[in-house]
């Protein structure tokens, strides 16, 4: 116990430290990055130029085409890194909210670190000249490689609900301007109050519009047996101009891309990054 203690004792002390919160806020900058270049790309495709997939993978081979284009993906990937990091220490020690150690508070914490882990991997992964795959395929693909295995129909349908309930519940904190409690606000002044709220309010709507389309396309691929029913980010995109809105609808959604790839900046000015156990009314875990 002694030794889980002390390991307890060193983790917490380097999730403490200023470097470690420098390394998150980077992290921070680097999903900003992606998001804006994400939604450049789908603002494009609206307008009828460029060929390039709005996603993840479309992004990285768009920086990859440029001048120095491979030093920018490394930092990327460091960035990813910290930003799993971060969210480990979170999950494992607290988040800087009230009742932060909470299960309810540190398991989100957790997925996410995965999801940011993941994001770590791909990127490095497209250094070395893998997954250069785009979003809509790998999602098909990994949707007819589980629906392949027993129960793997359910297992794809779960995944579904679950983006379903995230894009909701997105949605909903957006309206409530519930991303203002991650936010050191006492320390902004007015005018960046005025920025950073519609900025949290606009880029969080698309997100959850965006998870919940994922998640819909995921859960009917799964119900109806068809894999190739699922869509990617890029599929997504595509989708909402194929509303009547045509074009435009596309085009609304890249532009709130957009805006949550600046509202990431403002994270990394006023984001609470520090996870040190905050004090709560209740034991661990309750």
């Amino acid at each position: 116990m002694a030794a889980k203690d002390t390991a307890r004792e060193v983790g917490r002390r380097a999730a403490g430290h200023p470097w470690f919160h420098l390394l998150s806020r980077a992290g921070l900058a680097a999903r900003g990055v992606l998001y804006l270049l994400i939604g450049w790309l789908a603002l494009l495709i609206a307008a009828g130029h460029g060929g390039t997939e709005a996603d993840k993978q479309g992004a990285l081979r768009a920086i990859a085409d440029r001048p120095g284009g491979w030093a920018v993906l490394c930092l990327l990937a460091a960035g990813f890194a910290g930003l799993a990091l971060w969210q480990f220490a979170e999950a494992l020690y607290g988040r800087p909210l009230p009742q932060g150690r909470r299960k309810r508070m540190r398991l989100p914490a957790a997925f996410r670190g995965l999801t940011y882990a993941a994001g770590c991997a791909g990127t490095i992964g497209f250094l070395f000249g893998l997954g250069h795959t785009s979003s809509d395929q790998q999602s098909r693909a990994l949707s007819a490689r589980a629906m392949a295995e027993p129960g793997g129909r359910w297992a794809v349908l779960a995944v579904g609900a679950g983006f379903v309930v995230w894009g909701v519940v997105t949605l909903v904190n957006a309206g409530r301007r519930a991303f203002r409690d991650e936010l050191a606000t006492d320390e902004m002044g007015t005018v960046a109050h005025w920025i950073v709220q519609p900025l949290g309010m606009v880029g969080n709507v698309a997100r959850g519009l965006i998870g919940g389309a994922v998640g819909a396309f995921l859960a009917y691929a799964a119900i109806s047996f068809e894999p190739d029913r699922a869509q990617g980010l890029d599929g997504v995109l595509r989708e909402f101009a194929a509303t009547p809105a045509g074009g435009w609808g596309m085009a609304v959604i890249a532009l709130g891309v957009v805006t949550f790839g600046l509202y990431s900046f403002c994270e990394v000015r006023w984001r609470k990054v520090e996870a040190v156990e905050p004090q709560d009314d209740r034991p661990p875990g309750a």
